[in-house]
């Protein structure tokens, strides 16, 4: 069955339904997996075998959650996935040497970079439909 939309419908719609999945990764990434599974004391510790400074992990995870409620409510989120662009890269340089899937030890690599291309793809495309107030290029 072909989806019979208007031509000028599908980019705006494909737009919508990239923002809201990426909103929800952003606030299931930092509200299930950080707060809910590993606490901060966890992350704290995990981002210190890291080399990282613990202290960042509050900031981590309110950046994270601030960001993906910005993008899923389409409050200028191109500018939040564009801010959130450093922690991406982060993630991808921390999980560079662990492989490709998230089953590696540690997790993998495909996880970050799919997000980086995604809020790229976001950046580039816009907020879609049903944004709060979209972001201007």
């Amino acid at each position: 069955m072909i989806l019979a939309l208007p031509p000028q419908a599908s980019p705006a719609l494909g737009a919508s339904l990239l923002r809201i999945a990426l909103g929800l990764m952003w606030l299931s990434h930092a509200i299930l997996l950080k707060l809910m599974t590993f606490g901060i004391t966890g992350l704290a510790a995990w981002m210190a075998t890291q080399g990282l400074p613990p202290a960042l992990a509050w900031p981590l995870v309110i950046a994270e959650t601030l960001g993906g409620t910005l993008i899923l409510l389409g409050l200028h989120g191109r500018w939040a996935s564009l801010a959130l662009l450093p922690v991406l890269m982060g993630a991808t340089v921390i999980h560079a040497g662990n492989g490709w899937v998230f089953t590696s030890s540690n997790g993998g690599w495909e996880y970050p970079v799919f997000l980086l291309v995604a809020s790229v793809a976001h950046i580039l495309l816009g907020d879609g439909k049903l944004a709060l107030k979209r972001s201007q290029a």
